[in-house]
């Protein structure tokens, strides 16, 4: 079953005054959205053309001049002088910093501290032991006397002074104070009721009758304009990007059948058979023989390269003489096929 489809939304309810501004608002719209739809598309087209044919090429040949004289020198630079120089100084400095501030820290340092904290864990169990034994017993007692003489000085006066004068002058004055609040509670709610009334009708309700009465049906009336401009807007773009694209493949088929066919015409029926009349005619006989030509420039080449070679040898020779040939030396180890079993018909492993 096919699935349920809403029904379209019906335009009985639509007032005669709808109707009346949308169908002249319709045509005005279309007249006026034409001629700056159909100079859209033709700017886009162009913007097109210039992208592809201008702008991209002009892009990537910036793209790669850009690398050329940014990118790749600085990571030759990071990658032959930095790198090396940074791992030359990481080098140096383990030689010169890591290992010596090792070396002290271990046989110096690690043992004059072990040193001075057992000096300090013995004084502190000397410290541990007085506080222990002296001072916290005198402390106890001297805390003692002092609570006991700050109770006697302050805390049972303290507490006579709150419980027989200060805690029935503070009823007292709680309750002025909740007989003034409820008197200032009723002055307030008087008043309140009086400022709400008096507002209400010199405000509210002349507010409410404007808005009811004047701005409300203005309103509609404006949004209903808007809607209906906002619609015909659209619609003029729509019926003028269909006629732009018409007037566009029109534009094109009369563009392709007077010069692109012509053109292609041309090249097809006269200038094809002509090139290939050329080249079989002149090129490839000019070809051949321009073949056969270098490959005897390349023979005389090559022979006057060994004339000039030999020439080079025999002046070398009448001037310095024959070269001196290396002496034959006598080689310990035994020559050919002997060198294998030494001079015997069997292995070394089978030998007796």
């Amino acid at each position: 079953m096919e699935p349920h489809k809403p029904p379209p939304p019906s335009r009985q309810s639509e007032g005669c005054l709808t109707v009346a501004i949308r169908v002249p608002l319709r045509i005005v719209v279309l007249v006026l959205v034409v001629p700056v739809r159909m100079v859209w598309d033709a700017l886009v087209a162009a913007g097109r053309l210039v992208r592809d044919t201008v702008l991209r090429p002009l892009g990537r040949a910036l793209l790669w001049l850009g690398k050329a004289l940014f990118v790749w020198p600085f990571v030759g630079l990071w990658r032959y002088v930095l790198v090396p120089v940074g791992k030359a100084l990481a080098w140096l400095g383990t030689v010169l910093v890591l290992v010596p501030a090792g070396w002290l820290h271990r046989y110096v340092l690690a043992p004059v501290g072990h040193a001075v904290a057992w000096l300090a864990h013995g004084a502190g169990a000397g410290l541990a032991w007085v506080y222990a034994r002296v001072l916290r017993p005198i402390g106890r007692a001297v805390g003692r006397a002092v609570v006991w003489l700050l109770r006697c000085l302050f805390v049972v006066p303290a507490r006579w002074l709150y419980t027989w004068i200060l805690a029935p002058v503070g009823r007292a004055l709680a309750w002025c104070a909740r007989g003034l609040g409820r008197l200032l509670e009723r002055t307030a709610t008087g008043i309140g009721l009086a400022l709400y009334w008096t507002l209400r009708v010199l405000l509210v309700l002349p507010a409410l009758a404007l808005w009811r009465w004047v701005l409300a049906p203005v309103g509609r009336l404006l949004a209903v304009v808007v809607h209906e401009v906002g619609d015909a807007l659209g619609h003029a773009w729509r019926i003028a990007g269909r006629i732009s694209r018409a007037v566009g493949r029109a534009l094109g088929t009369l563009f392709r059948w007077i010069f692109v066919e012509p053109v292609r015409w041309v090249y097809r029926s006269v200038l094809t058979p002509v090139g290939h009349a050329v080249r079989a005619a002149v090129l490839r006989p000019v070809a051949q023989g321009a073949r056969v030509i270098g490959l005897a420039v390349r023979e005389a080449l090559a022979g006057a390269r060994d004339s000039v070679r030999q020439a080079r040898a025999d002046v070398r020779r009448m001037l310095f003489g024959e070269p001196a040939r290396p002496a034959a030396v006598d080689r310990r180890e035994p020559q050919g096929p002997a060198a294998r079993t030494l001079g015997s018909s069997t292995t070394a492993l089978t030998k007796d």
